[in-house]
């Protein structure tokens, strides 16, 4: 909670503003089959926050009237939305790119049998999380047994052609790390899994995206019980590379609660900070004016370093 954590009460982090508006980023809900240390939403299966489906209209009446490219599906695990297939289908027939951001086990669940040919069918593009391509440390931070389950449902991805060459269905995977450190280079730890899944499980995906665990939620809070995190904020700092600020995702991103409203990013949502798009405190998409986004000014704060640290990092991975 962001009471628990003072650094991020202010900050010097540079000033940033808003360009052209590309994708349109939709947390689902909280709910989630898994309950993992790094998971800077605190998701979990006891959550109850689950996106209505006014809210997911008012989502696709703004995706058609702002002509964003992409629309990217998170949670908690946004398969458990019981409006998940159908947003993606009418998303897709407006022309958006889909991304959904999966868990990978959720392909396991019961009720969920079909899903992966439903994501094939309608080529949405998936960004599945493996911390790592070694069992003991995928379980230590996701949980006993998720990591033959993630396997599992690599190779029914890869039945269906996600992850080969020509097949355009695309199949990345991303690394966070396992503690209160930055993440290696990405290429070199790319190579490194692409060998190791193949090798070990048969496995194809497409690239690798690493992404710095921020100092919020769950995981900030096991830094601070630690007495881990001024050390993080620290090194977070120190790391800090002005080159990223060019291609932080914030500034072509908007951000959107299981509850419909606007926010700058992912980070700033689990924060409490809305984006400040309009007169009002808090701007529901149904609200927002498509042409009131560039220019503006985007909510910063000290877990924004986590952004602009080492390589950089965004949703799509590295900055550089």
């Amino acid at each position: 909670m962001i009471e628990t954590l003072p650094l991020l009460q202010k900050s010097d982090f540079p000033e940033l503003t808003r360009t052209s508006l590309t994708t349109i980023q939709v947390n689902l809900g909280y709910r989630c089959n898994q309950q993992c240390l790094h998971c800077h939403v605190n998701a979990g299966p006891k959550r109850t926050e689950i996106m209505s489906w006014e809210n997911i209209q008012a989502v696709l009446t703004f995706l058609k009237r702002s002509h964003a490219q992409v629309v990217d599906l998170t949670g908690g695990a946004p398969e458990l939305n019981p409006h998940f297939r159908e947003l993606v289908s009418e998303a897709r027939q407006a022309g958006a790119k889909v991304i959904d951001r999966c868990n990978l086990t959720i392909l396991c669940e019961p009720g969920q049998e079909d899903l992966a040919t439903f994501l094939a069918q309608q080529q949405v593009e998936v960004v599945a999380s493996l911390p790592c391509y070694t069992q003991d440390n995928v379980d230590q931070q996701r949980g006993k047994g998720v990591f033959a389950k993630s396997i599992e449902g690599l190779q029914q991805l890869n039945r269906l052609g996600y992850g080969k060459p020509n097949s355009g269905l695309i199949l990345n995977l991303v690394y966070n790390p396992t503690g209160p450190f930055l993440p290696p280079p990405q290429h070199v730890l790319e190579a490194d899994y692409k060998q190791k899944l193949h090798e070990d499980f048969g496995v194809e995906f497409n690239s690798l995206l690493t992404i710095t665990n921020m100092p919020i939620q769950r995981f900030g809070s096991t830094l601070v019980s630690k007495g881990q995190f001024n050390d993080y904020m620290d090194l977070l700092r120190q790391s800090y590379s002005e080159s990223n600020l060019q291609n932080v995702m914030c500034k072509s991103l908007i951000s959107v609660d299981w509850q419909g409203y606007v926010y700058d990013c992912d980070f700033n949502q689990m924060l409490k900070l809305p984006a400040m798009l309009s007169t009002r405190p808090h701007t529901h998409i149904s609200q927002l004016e498509t042409e009131s986004l560039e220019g503006k000014s985007i909510v910063v704060l000290d877990h924004c370093y986590g952004c602009t640290a080492g390589q950089g990092s965004s949703c799509g991975g590295a900055l550089n």
